[in-house]
């Protein structure tokens, strides 16, 4: 009986181990700011976001998909792949200085990232943009305007937004390599700074994505 009782509680709820937590994807898709540019490997701001999540959010791992040089337009081409393979819960978008860079059309910009948003949602997925910031020497109507962008479309999409990647040390040009456009491996902590206090609420209330 007594044998019998002891079997009867390991196999009830109350003594059953609590189950894991689901794995999931947080996907980061972007350009050189994100891909560790001229940096050692394993330095940039995303594998130091790894490494947090490792540490406080252990079910979730983190596919760094950004490409040196690249556009909205080409994230937006290459999104649809990467939301069929990785099924991710969360999206980071890190796109558009490219875009500035080459003083391409704010309408386009706009246009691409609105299409990059839709599919994340249409997966389920969360998703936190990422804004950047052109020199001043592009002009202030075009700076302004493809600046505006990103706050435009996190109201209107009611998503995360982080308003500049490179807040807090963008005039610094002791944080950037020779071309005083990517930061160096001693800046990635800080853009990291700028980022996670978007990602983290969004650590146990993203939804699997479908």
């Amino acid at each position: 009986m007594a044998c019998a009782a002891a079997l009867l509680l390991l196999a009830s709820p109350a003594g059953a181990a609590a189950p894991a937590a689901r794995p999931r994807t947080l996907l980061v898709i972007g350009d050189s700011l994100s891909a560790e540019y001229g940096l050692p490997r394993g330095s940039g701001w995303v594998q130091l976001l790894a490494q947090r999540l490792s540490a406080v959010a252990p079910e979730y791992s983190v596919v760094n998909a950004s490409i040196s040089g690249d556009t909205s337009s080409g994230g937006r081409a290459r999104l649809g792949a990467l939301l069929e393979q990785q099924h991710p819960a969360i999206v980071l978008i890190e796109l558009g200085a490219n875009d500035g860079l080459r003083g391409l059309r704010v309408d386009a910009l706009r246009a691409n990232l609105q299409a990059m948003i839709d599919a994340c949602k249409a997966r389920g997925s969360a998703v936190v943009l990422i804004g950047i910031e052109v020199p001043p020497n592009y002009g202030s109507a075009y700076a302004g305007s493809l600046h505006a962008v990103y706050a435009d479309l996190a109201r209107r999409n009611r998503i995360a937004l982080v308003p500049f990647l490179l807040a807090g040390f963008a005039e610094n040009f002791e944080l950037f390599q020779p071309d005083h456009i990517h930061p160096l491996a001693v800046a990635q902590a800080r853009m990291l700074d700028n980022v996670w206090p978007q990602v983290k609420p969004l650590l146990g209330t993203a939804p699997a994505a479908r």
